[in-house]
C-alpha cells in the first residue's frame, strides 16, 4: 500500500517557509470549501494558518454552485432583503471559519487561527459607518478570533484605530503606498493607547496590515513601457522589480516602527505588534515565476495570504531559500528611484491603486447583492 506522507506530515515547501517564520493565509472562503472539508485539509497538508475575505471572494462563492441555497431558502421564508441576507450568509461563513482555526488560535495565542471579514466597501469613505459596521460584524461572527478588514483610505485611518480602542483585531486592507502604511502603523498604536487607557487587556488586540503586491508592478510595468516608447533609458531593467521593492521597504518601516520607544512601552504593558501581511501575492504576468512574491518575501513574522492557485504552485515547485527581506533596503530604494528617474510618479500610482482597488470591491459587493437578490426570489 503507498502511504500519502504530505496528508501526515505536510507538504514540505509550505513547512520551509512556515519554519522561517512566515505565517500561511489562504485568500480563499467558500460554503463549499467547508462543507467540502477542503478547509481543514489545507491546515494540515499545506500549514494554512488563517484565511482572508473580501467581497469579489464573497461574489464568487455565492454565485458558483449551490452550498448556499439551503441559507437562501431560510433568509426568504424570514423575509430577508438582498443586504440581510448578505450580512447573515458572510457572517455564517466566516463564523465557521472561525471554528475549524479554533485549535490554531488556541495553539499559538491568538497569533493566528484568524478569519477576517470585510466592512461594506460602500463605506470606505466614512469613518462612522466603518467603526459602526464593525462592532457590528465582530458582535455577529462572534468569535474571538475574527478579524475586521477596513480599508486604509485617510478616513478609514480614523475608524483603524477607533476599532482597535474598542478590543477589536482589525485587517488592514488596500495599503499600497510606504507613507500610509506609517499612519497605519500609527492608527495601530493610537488604538492600543487608547484601548490601555480605558482599561482593556491589549495583549488580546491583534491586527495585521494588507500591503498589496502584484498590482504595484501591473501599473507601474505599463507606465514603464510607455516611458521606453518614448525613449527613456533603463526602463527594461526595472521591470517587475517595484512590487518587491515596495513591499520590501515597507518591512524596513515595520521594523523600525516595532523597535521604538513607543513601541518598547506598548509592548511591556502586553502589547503585540501589528503584523506585515503581503497580499494580492498572485502574479499577473504570465512570465513571471508563479511563486515570485512569495519566495522573494520571506522573513519572520510576517504573513503571507495566497489565493489556492499560488499556494499550490508554492506546495508543488516553490524555492525557498531563507530570509528575502531583511537587509534589502538599500537595493529597494534605488528600484524606486529609477522608477522615479524614469518620470513615474509614485504618488500617482499608488492613488491610482486605491482608488482602482475600492471601486473592485464595491462592483463586487453589487454583484453579491444581486446574485443574492436573484437567489431570494428564487426561493420565494
Amino acid at each position: 500500500m503507498t502511504v500519502d506522507t504530505e496528508s501526515t506530515t505536510g507538504n514540505p515547501r509550505t513547512q520551509a517557509l512556515s519554519d522561517i517564520g512566515v505565517s500561511i493565509w489562504l485568500d480563499d472562503l467558500s460554503r463549499e470549501r467547508l462543507n467540502s472539508g477542503s478547509l481543514a485539509r489545507l491546515i494540515k497538508t499545506h500549514h494554512v494558518v488563517g484565511v482572508t475575505t473580501n467581497p469579489t471572494i464573497f461574489e464568487t462563492a455565492v454565485s458558483s454552485g449551490e452550498a448556499y441555497e439551503q441559507q437562501l431558502a431560510q433568509l426568504a421564508e424570514q423575509g430577508a432583503d438582498a443586504e440581510q441576507a448578505v450580512f447573515e450568509i458572510t457572517t455564517s461563513d466566516v463564523r465557521e471559519a472561525c471554528d475549524v482555526f479554533a485549535e490554531t488560535y488556541s495553539a499559538t495565542g491568538g497569533v493566528d487561527g484568524r478569519v477576517s471579514i470585510e466592512v461594506d466597501p460602500r463605506m470606505a469613505r466614512d469613518a462612522d459607518a466603518t467603526i459602526a459596521e464593525a462592532k457590528r460584524l465582530y458582535q455577529a461572527v462572534g468569535r474571538e478570533n475574527v478579524m475586521i478588514k477596513i480599508p486604509a483610505t485617510v478616513e478609514g485611518i480614523e475608524a483603524i484605530a477607533a476599532v482597535l480602542a474598542e478590543g477589536i483585531s482589525v485587517n488592514v486592507t488596500l495599503v499600497f503606498s510606504l507613507e500610509r502604511y506609517r499612519a497605519v502603523i500609527n492608527a495601530f498604536m493610537l488604538g492600543l493607547e487608547k484601548a490601555h487607557t480605558d482599561g482593556l487587556d491589549i495583549s488580546k488586540i491583534h491586527s495585521v496590515a494588507s500591503f498589496f503586491v502584484s498590482r504595484v508592478d501591473s501599473e507601474v510595468d505599463k507606465r514603464l513601457e510607455l516611458a521606453a516608447e518614448e525613449g527613456k533609458p533603463g526602463t527594461e531593467k526595472l521591470k517587475s522589480k517595484a512590487a518587491i521593492a515596495n513591499a520590501r521597504l515597507a518591512h524596513q518601516i515595520a521594523a523600525e516602527s516595532f523597535s521604538s520607544e513607543r513601541w518598547r512601552l506598548l509592548a511591556e504593558r502586553g502589547g503585540r505588534p501589528q503584523r506585515l501581511l503581503l497580499a494580492s501575492t498572485g502574479t499577473k504576468d504570465p512570465s513571471l515565476s508563479d511563486t515570485l512574491y512569495v519566495t522573494e518575501l520571506a522573513a519572520a513574522g510576517v504573513v503571507n495570504t495566497m489565493p489556492e492557485k499560488t499556494l499550490q504552485a508554492l506546495a508543488d515547485h516553490g524555492e525557498v531559500d531563507g530570509d528575502t527581506m531583511t537587509d534589502t533596503y538599500v537595493e529597494s530604494n534605488r528600484v524606486l528611484d529609477g522608477i522615479s528617474a524614469a518620470g513615474i510618479s509614485y504618488r500617482s500610482v499608488v492613488e491610482t491603486l486605491e482608488a482602482e482597488g475600492l471601486e473592485k470591491f464595491d462592483k463586487s459587493w453589487e454583484g453579491l447583492l444581486s446574485t443574492i437578490d436573484e437567489g431570494l426570489k428564487r426561493q420565494r
